[in-house]
C-alpha cells in the first residue's frame, strides 16, 4: 500500500465525511458540479492525452478507456475524490435522488445500450443502498459496474464512520468484486471489473475504493479494459454435443423453442429467429426473453410460466423436444419441476455450464454462445423435423385460450385496456419499463413486443420500484444514440411507484421524455390477489387507499400530470401524455378487483393454469 500524500486521507478528525455538521452523509453535489465536457463553465479542459496523477484520476481514465460515457450516482464523503476526478471527464454524470435509483438506472441503461452501466455511491449507507440494485442485476444477469467509496485503508475494520464491509456484503450478489489496495493498480482493477461484467454470462461487478487509494499519487496510466483470460468462455459448443442435439431435433414430432434472456444478452436474436423460421418450429419465451422473437410472428406463442399465455404453457406441456436457449429454468417459468415439459427431451443451450441440469435435467447439453451454438446445431441438422400438424395444434390452443377481457363502460377501467391503448399509440421500437406486481404482468401480456431490449424489468429479484429509475436509464441510453424519437413508457403500480417516486425529480431536472403510467388500484395488487385466493380474503397490509393523487404530485415535481377514471378519457390522455416533451405521469385509476390470469399456482403444473379464481 502506497503512503498517502494528502492529510485528509489519514486524519479522521478532518475527514470530509465529518465536516460541516449538516447532513451526516455529505451529499452536497454543489461541491462537485455535474461532470461532463460542458460542466466547467470556462475552466480549462483536460487535454485529450494525459497521465493520471492520483488513484481517483486513474479510475476515471480506466472508465474513459473502456468508452464509458455515462454514470449514475450520489455524492458522498468517501467517494468524493472520484467525483472530483470526474469534473473534467468526458463522462457525463447523472445525480440520482437515491442510490437504489442509481443502480436501477445503470442496470436499465446497460440493458438498452448493450454495454455495462456504471453507478457510484459513497461508503456505508451509500454502498448498502446499492445492494438491491446489484442483487437485481445479478439475478437477471445484467452487466453493471458499481464503484463504492470506502474509509481509508488503515481504518478498515475499526467500525469507522460510514464503514461497511462492502465487498463482504456484495460477494454473493456480484460476478466478482474487488477491494482496491494501491493507487498504481486501481485503474487496471476498474478496467478489469468493467470488462468482466460483460464477458461470457453478464453480471454486476464492484470495486470498493478506500479514500487513501483514491487520493494517493500515481504516475501509471491504466491499460486497456480486459477481463482475466480464463474468464472468457469458448463461444463454440462441443461438436459431439451439437451433433447429438441435432439428431434429437430432427427426430422430434413436437419440437418447441424456448428462448430466454440469454438470447438477448448474447445478442443472438437474429440467429434465434433464423433457426426457428428455417425449421418451422414454434417459439415460446421466458419473461426475460420477451422481444427475442417477435410476438406478431405466427410461430410465436408469447411467454410461458406462472402468468404466461395458456397456449405457451400448453405447448411446453406437450412438446416432445424442448430446445431451451439462454434460460436458467427458474421456478416462475417451470412451476413444479417434476411436471415441467413432462413429455420432452431437453436440449439446453447456455454459455454458463453451471446452469446445465441445475434445475431441469438436460438430455442434450450444449455449452456455448447462444448465437454460435444455434448456428452450429442448424448446420448439423440434415433435415428439418416434420412439424406441420404440431403447428396446427399450437394454433388451436391460441384459439382456445385467447388473451381477452370484457370492457363494460359502466364499470371501472380495465388495466389491460390502458396497456393496449398505449401500445397502439406507439411504434414497435418503444421501450417499456415496469415495476413489479400485477401491472408488470399486464404490461408483459398485453403489449406486443417485436424487438429485443424493449422490455426492461426486474425478473428474478422482483424489485418493486424498478420502473421509474429504469425508465430514466433507458431514456438516457436512447438519447445517447440519438434515438430521441423512440418512446419510453413505464408501467407502474401505485405501491411500486411510491417506492422510488423521488427519481421523478431527476427526470424533471434532466428534461427526460418518459411517460409513467400508474395502474392505480389502491392495493399491492398481486398480494391482494393471493390473499383472496389463498388466505380467505384477509387483506392484511395490502390495502393502499392512502395513496396520494399521483397526477397532482407529478405537477408538484414539475412534471405533467394526467388522470384516467373512465374509458372515455383514455384516448385523449394517451395522446397528450405521449406528446408532452418531458416527463409525464398518468394516474390511471383502474378496477381494484381485476386479477392477473392465466395463473399457474406456485409449484403447479404449467398445463393446469387457472383462468378464474375458482379454478385455483
Amino acid at each position: 500500500m502506497s503512503e498517502s500524500t494528502n492529510p485528509l486521507a489519514d486524519d479522521e478528525e478532518t475527514d470530509a465525511t465529518d465536516r460541516g455538521g449538516t447532513d451526516a452523509r455529505e451529499r452536497e453535489t454543489d461541491a462537485t458540479p455535474e461532470a461532463g465536457p460542458d460542466a466547467d463553465d470556462g475552466e480549462p479542459e483536460r487535454p485529450d492525452t494525459w497521465t493520471p496523477t492520483t488513484g481517483a484520476e486513474s479510475v476515471i481514465a480506466a472508465l474513459e478507456g473502456a468508452d464509458v460515457t455515462r454514470a449514475f450516482g450520489v455524492q458522498g464523503g468517501a467517494i468524493m475524490p472520484i467525483y472530483d476526478a470526474l469534473y473534467h471527464s468526458s463522462i457525463t454524470h447523472l445525480t440520482m435522488a437515491h442510490e437504489q435509483g442509481a443502480a436501477h438506472a445503470a442496470d436499465a441503461y446497460g440493458v438498452v445500450a448493450g454495454d455495462p452501466g456504471v453507478c457510484l455511491a459513497t461508503s456505508g449507507p451509500g454502498a448498502t443502498n446499492l445492494v438491491t440494485g446489484i442483487a437485481d442485476a445479478s439475478m437477471d444477469s445484467d452487466a453493471m459496474l458499481a464503484l463504492t467509496g470506502q474509509v481509508p485503508s488503515h481504518m478498515v475494520g475499526s467500525d469507522a464512520f460510514q464503514e461497511t464491509d462492502t465487498t463482504g456484503v456484495t460477494k454473493p450478489i456480484t460476478k466478482h468484486n474487488y477491494f482496491a489496495s494501491d493507487a498504481d493498480t486501481v485503474g487496471d482493477t476498474v478496467g478489469e471489473a468493467f470488462a468482466l461484467a460483460r464477458t461470457g454470462r453478464p453480471g454486476p461487478t464492484l470495486v470498493d475504493l478506500p479514500k487513501d487509494v483514491s487520493l494517493d499519487d500515481t504516475d501509471r496510466e491504466p491499460g486497456p479494459a480486459e477481463a482475466p483470460a480464463r474468464s472468457t468462455p469458448d463461444p463454440e459448443a462441443d461438436t459431439a454435443e451439437v451433433a447429438a442435439a441435432a439428431r434429437a431435433i430432427e427426430a422430434a414430432e413436437r419440437p418447441l423453442c424456448l428462448f430466454g434472456g440469454g438470447v438477448i444478452k448474447g445478442n443472438a436474436t437474429e440467429e434465434a429467429r433464423a433457426f426457428a423460421r428455417e425449421h418451422g418450429i414454434p417459439v415460446v419465451t421466458t419473461m426475460p426473453g420477451i422481444g427475442s422473437f417477435p410476438e406478431d410472428d405466427d410461430l410465436c406463442l408469447s411467454w410461458a410460466g406462472m402468468h404466461g399465455t395458456g397456449y405457451a404453457n400448453m405447448a411446453i406441456t406437450h412438446t416432445d423436444c424442448l430446445i431451451a436457449v439462454g434460460t436458467r429454468f427458474d421456478d416462475r417459468l417451470t412451476g413444479g419441476v417434476e411436471t415441467f415439459a413432462p413429455e420432452a427431451e431437453v436440449v439446453h443451450v447456455d454459455i454458463d455450464p453451471a446452469e446445465i441440469s441445475k434445475n431441469v435435467h438436460a438430455d442434450y447439453p450444449v455449452v456455448g454462445d447462444a448465437g454460435t451454438a444455434l448456428e452450429q446445431v442448424s448446420a448439423a441438422m440434415g433435415e428439418s423435423p416434420d412439424v406441420e400438424s404440431w403447428r396446427e395444434r399450437c394454433t388451436g390452443w391460441r384459439e382456445s385460450f385467447p388473451m381477452d377481457y370484457v370492457v363494460d363502460p359502466d364499470e371501472p377501467v380495465r388495466p389491460q385496456f390502458v396497456v393496449e391503448a398505449f401500445d397502439a399509440a406507439t411504434a414497435d421500437d418503444a421501450v417499456v419499463t415496469t415495476g413489479v406486481g400485477q401491472h408488470q404482468m399486464w404490461a408483459a401480456q398485453y403489449w406486443t413486443f417485436t424487438q429485443p431490449r424493449t422490455f426492461v424489468s426486474s425478473h428474478g429479484l422482483g424489485t418493486m420500484g424498478y420502473g421509474l429509475p429504469g425508465a430514466i436509464g433507458a431514456r438516457v441510453a436512447l438519447d445517447e444514440r440519438d434515438e430521441t424519437d423512440r418512446p419510453v413508457v413505464c408501467f407502474d403500480g401505485d405501491g411500486s411507484f411510491l417506492m422510488t417516486i423521488q427519481e421523478l425529480s431527476v427526470a424533471v431536472r434532466e428534461h427526460l421524455d418518459i411517460t409513467v403510467v400508474v395502474l392505480n388500484n389502491e392495493y399491492i395488487g398481486m398480494v391482494r390477489q393471493w390473499q383472496d385466493a389463498f388466505f380467505e380474503g384477509r387483506h392484511m397490509a395490502s390495502e393502499y387507499d392512502w395513496m396520494p393523487e399521483f397526477d397532482t404530485m407529478a405537477e408538484a415535481f414539475g412534471a405533467r400530470g394526467f388522470s384516467i377514471e373512465s374509458y372515455d378519457e383514455v384516448s385523449d390522455v394517451v395522446e397528450e401524455a405521449l406528446s408532452y416533451d418531458g416527463p409525464s405521469v398518468v394516474d390511471a385509476r383502474v378496477d381494484p378487483q381485476e386479477n392477473v390470469y392465466p395463473m399457474v399456482s406456485s409449484g403447479g403444473a404449467n398445463g393446469e393454469f387457472a383462468l378464474t379464481e375458482d379454478q385455483l
